[in-house]
């Protein structure tokens, strides 16, 4: 099975010169912790999650009306094409410990793969589950 088949394709986006407030209701309001940032050509230039505007934002002490989401974003962006093997993309999952991947074709957002695709899918939620089994190997227990 390839990612195209199970991946979400309408994806919530933001730009990089958003405010790091509107971003976090966007992520409120459609109940989700990752947004692609993507130039107006569909580019992506990165992601922002619940997490970084936690650490990056909130807990520099940064007015969240007052940064860009450009300052706060993780720029670095793994990512996934289409037509891969939606049994590989899982394994890149856990082993770079990420829940959610863009999908990207020829340079442009075209998709949105999770975990949750990845289970929802019978074909491949061995694969999902191995992937959270690595994802959350190194959290530490309490």
């Amino acid at each position: 099975m390839k990612v195209r088949d199970i991946m979400t394709s309408q994806v919530i986006r933001i730009g990089a010169e958003e405010s790091v407030s509107v971003a976090a209701r966007t992520l409120a309001h459609y109940n989700i912790g990752v947004l692609p940032v993507c130039g107006s050509d569909g580019r992506v230039c990165g992601v922002l999650t619940d997490r970084d505007i936690v650490t990056r934002c909130l807990a520099a002490n940064r007015t969240p009306d007052a940064t860009t989401v450009r300052e706060v974003m993780t720029s670095q962006v793994l990512s996934v094409r289409p037509d891969m093997d939606a049994g590989t993309a899982a394994h890149m999952m856990g082993k770079q410990q990420v829940r959610r991947l863009p999908v990207v074709e020829n340079g442009r957002l075209c998709g949105m793969l999770s975990l949750g695709d990845l289970a929802n899918s019978e074909e491949n939620s061995i694969d999902a589950s191995d992937a959270l089994t690595e994802i959350t190997s190194n959290i530490s227990r309490r």
